[in-house]
């Protein structure tokens, strides 16, 4: 077997993580030459409320990044473009990707629109070398859409997605078996997949700064930390990621959000807003014959921090006076009124199906 290349037997699987870089930028920059080179910035105009949605490398040098405010980013570099989302084209091209992604294995895992899980484990192309199957899946997507894409290669999907962001843009990076251990020890705890700032927060004020700390941990401490996500910072910090690559994934919630120009102060707009909100996602899931008994709703306050209230019924919500009473309810358990919010979000959960979905495709991303 050579170096560069995981076992072939036995309980290691082969798994490639794919990320698009940069993707909508990208696409930007390809569809519009004159774009190419340019610190990019895709999401809200930088005189408004918006959000940055994602930014080409060169706007990454000044400090832009994605969910920023975009009157930060112009504020960090006035000379970037800023540009309206397509996502229509970024679903193009994400179907282009994942067609691409089927010509080596059907065990695919799409993420978002620019990022999935592939095992590639019984694959027989390319003598079941899984480097030369990432190397093969990068050269595709580039010849078919012009765009560069990073991949990481390991024996779990924590390690190939920790490899996939080593070598950005346009890498490519394996973590052999013998590896794992010692490179999640000196990653600093911000850096793993799944761990948000308010935990890492909470594991920086525990002394956990990164996997050498987390590893010292023994399970009892760690679900008594953090509960049942406990046992999975225990198995990841040595190495352990058992979850397996999900075909066709199906979704787990449909919602929607919306971003107001002023703050507002009245209860009763707000609630105005989320049933409207509701009702779009409501007809949503009618017509892919879903309906839902978890609802969800998300309040940002004017300072951005942001609360969410959840609700799960006995039985599936029928229309959307059906749902009101607990989108009131929901909503008066935040301290919306007594502080001005500036984004509302509703999303529906606990889904089943109710009958034939009508023609026409899933979405795959709900603009606001």
């Amino acid at each position: 077997m050579a170096h560069d290349e995981l076992p072939r037997t036995g309980s290691l699987r082969k798994i490639i993580h794919i990320d698009m870089d940069a993707f909508y930028a990208s696409v930007e920059q390809r569809d519009f030459p004159e774009l190419r080179g340019k610190p990019v910035v895709v999401g809200g105009a930088p005189d408004s409320r918006g959000v940055v949605a994602t930014c080409s490398y060169e706007a990454r040098v000044f400090g832009i990044r994605s969910a920023m405010p975009a009157s930060q980013a112009y504020r960090l570099c006035p000379e970037a473009v800023f540009v309206r989302p397509r996502f229509e084209a970024y679903r193009a091209v994400s179907a282009e990707i994942r067609a691409i992604f089927q010509e080596f294995t059907e065990s695919v895992e799409a993420i978002s629109l620019d990022e999935a899980y592939l095992d590639v484990t019984a694959s027989p192309l390319l003598q079941g070398s899984a480097t030369r199957i990432a190397q093969a899946i990068k050269r595709r997507i580039l010849e078919s859409t012009r765009l560069t894409a990073s991949a990481g290669v390991s024996y779990n999907k924590f390690l190939a997605k920790i490899a996939s962001d080593r070598n950005k843009p346009d890498g490519l990076c394996l973590i052999l078996p013998e590896q794992g251990r010692a490179i999640i020890a000196e990653l600093p705890i911000g850096g793993f997949h799944g761990i948000g700032r308010a935990t890492e927060a909470k594991m920086q004020a525990l002394g956990i700064r990164c996997g050498k700390d987390l590893e010292r941990l023994s399970l009892t401490a760690l679900v008594q930390q953090f509960g049942k996500v406990g046992e999975h910072y225990y198995r990841i910090a040595r190495g352990i990621d058992e979850r397996p690559v999900i075909p066709n994934r199906p979704r787990k919630s449909w919602g929607a959000e919306t971003t107001f120009p002023v703050d507002l102060s009245d209860k009763a707009e707000m609630l105005g807003h989320l049933a409207q909100l509701a009702e779009g996602v409501l007809q949503k899931l009618a017509r892919h014959g879903l309906q839902a008994s978890g609802l969800t709703v998300k309040v940002k306050y004017d300072n951005f921090e942001l609360v969410t209230r959840a609700h799960t019924l006995g039985r599936p919500f029928r229309d959307t006076r059906d749902v009101i009473p607990h989108l009131d309810e929901l909503l008066a358990r935040t301290e919306a009124g007594t502080r001005k919010v500036r984004l509302l979000g509703v999303s529906f959960s606990a889904l089943g199906q109710t009958q034939t979905p009508l023609a026409g495709q899933l979405d795959l991303f709900m603009p606001e």
